[in-house]
């Protein structure tokens, strides 16, 4: 298993966690995905063909509350699209090219729900991922190697606290296990799926996101992005 991440004494926490549970080799690569330099370094391991990496999952990223309207976020803003974006073109790019000289490999690519509607510069990034996941699945098509975007929902992880989410008003409902999304994308990614939703209650409204009036889907995302003014 390969870790990347910022936090060096995380990953190498992490590492020794995970070795000493599972019995297994960690690798890990200290790097920051929004810087270029960063990027190619971990591209270029993807690339390694003496250590192939069989599964590539994208999942670096942070929650976004900025607006286009605000000078002072444009940083903010432009990190977010070369962490969720351009990182994400780089290494499935070169892991693509390892994976195909292959004849296998998955790449999972983390979007999001929010790919669904109208929340910001968040549900563009994602939208551009998810657009960006199927494009490339497309392209791998008979070569062995599958690229599936994985869209959950609201899933009980750190990430909400982290990003500033007041997520304690939501009801139980809308919740995701996160041992049960993870299960869910391997088995979708392995059958080669374009897209893994994890819950019945997301692919509903996804669906609905994705097929229902524009209208409905314009309302509800003006009441959520208004929800996260205050």
């Amino acid at each position: 298993m390969v870790l990347v991440a910022r936090d060096a004494a995380r990953l190498e926490a992490t590492a020794a966690e995970l070795g000493g549970q599972y019995g297994i080799a960690v690798e890990t690569i200290t790097a920051d995905l929004s810087e270029r330099d960063d990027m190619h370094r971990v591209a270029e391991r993807l690339e390694d063909a003496s250590r192939p990496v069989d599964i590539l999952i994208n999942n670096a990223g942070f929650g976004l509350h900025s607006t286009a309207l605000n000078p002072a976020e444009v940083d903010v803003n432009t990190r977010a699209i070369e962490v969720m974006c351009v990182a994400v073109f780089i290494l499935s790019g070169a892991a693509a090219r390892a994976m195909k000289a292959r004849g296998r490999g998955q790449i999972i690519t983390v979007a999001s729900s929010s790919s669904s509607i109208f929340s910001g510069n968040y549900s563009a990034i994602k939208a551009w991922a998810r657009t960006f996941s199927n494009s490339l699945a497309l392209e791998l098509s008979g070569t062995g190697v599958t690229a599936t975007a994985l869209l959950p929902g609201w899933v009980r992880t750190e990430f909400h606290e982290r990003a500033g989410i007041n997520a304690s008003k939501l009801p139980g409902i809308v919740w995701i296990d996160s041992g049960k999304l993870v299960r869910t994308a391997l088995d979708d990614a392995a059958k080669g799926r374009f897209e893994s939703v994890p819950d019945w209650k997301w692919k509903v409204a996804m669906f609905l996101a994705d097929h229902g009036p524009r209208t409905l889907t314009r309302w509800f995302s003006k009441k959520l992005t208004n929800s996260r003014k205050h």
